[in-house]
């Protein structure tokens, strides 16, 4: 039984690995192919997303719009890396940006490669690379 389990995991392990097609700022931003297209996520595989509120380089997702859609904050010292870029939050914090739209998890994706938060109130969309 214990063989079987490590064996699936080992198999489930692979599979995640493979899955992704390419690392972007430092691991923090992968992309996965979902539904035939090149999909934004985060290091494990959760489906990022931008906010049609947004303006270049500025969020404006703060308050319960920040509990529902998590910022993608980047680590101290994280630096633009090409069309990846650093967004100064009005608290100060730092989050990742594509193309200059901020990046946002969706709180009610559940598991990597959900994509239940594209088209949520027609401002929310998947990030595709």
């Amino acid at each position: 039984m214990k063989l079987a389990l490590l064996l699936g995991a080992a198999a489930l392990a692979a599979l995640t690995t493979t899955s992704f097609a390419a690392d972007y700022a430092a691991g923090a931003i992968k992309t996965m192919e979902i539904a035939g297209k090149e999909v934004l996520t985060d290091a494990n595989g959760m489906t990022l997303y931008t906010f049609d509120k947004d303006t270049a380089g500025v969020s404006n997702c703060y308050e319960q719009c920040a509990v529902n859609w998590p910022p993608l904050f980047a680590a101290d010292g994280a630096a633009d890396e090409g069309e990846f870029t650093i967004v100064t939050r009005t608290d100060g914090t730092k989050m990742w940006a594509h193309e200059g739209k901020p990046l946002y998890l969706w709180i009610k994706d559940a598991a990597p490669g959900d994509t239940t938060g594209d088209g949520v109130g027609e401002v929310w969309h998947t990030a595709y690379e």
